[in-house]
């Protein structure tokens, strides 16, 4: 064993993988704070107004993106290749709550930059790259 593999996987897999679950765990933690009413009271006016008229078809979104990612996450650390297919998922459910999250901001003048990279850009970025690595990883024979 040197510096660079374990096992003929880079450690670069082992990083990536953990950065990716710290960031769909902080994502599920998320939803679970938007179903509690005490919870949600204390996030800033624009995140109230995107949760508070979020339609059942974009909160379904949201936990298949949050969710699918997470146990994705799982799997990919797991060296399980149907990783690829909860990344993929999870880029669904986000794109279809960005639908949702795109149309309350539309509506509103204070939705920055700051907001549109992190509740838009961010969660879809985040999705498609692992959809991508999950595949380069499989083509590299690190997971089966």
């Amino acid at each position: 064993m040197n510096d660079r593999t374990t096992g003929g996987i880079h450690w670069s897999f082992w990083a990536i993988g953990v950065v990716a679950l710290l960031w769909n765990v902080g994502g599920v933690m998320n939803y679970f704070m938007q179903m509690s009413a005490d919870s949600l009271a204390e996030y800033p006016e624009l995140a109230r107004a995107i949760v508070a008229g979020r339609p059942v078809w974009a909160t379904a979104g949201f936990a298949v993106a949050v969710f699918g990612g997470a146990v994705g996450c799982l799997l990919l650390l797991m060296k399980r290749s149907l990783a690829s297919y909860l990344f993929i998922a999870s880029l669904v459910g986000a794109a279809v709550t960005m639908v949702h999250t795109l149309g309350v901001a539309g509506d509103r003048s204070d939705f920055g930059a700051f907001e549109i990279l992190m509740y838009i850009l961010m969660p879809l970025l985040v999705s498609a790259f692992l959809i991508w690595y999950s595949k380069y990883v499989q083509r590299r024979g690190w997971i089966g």
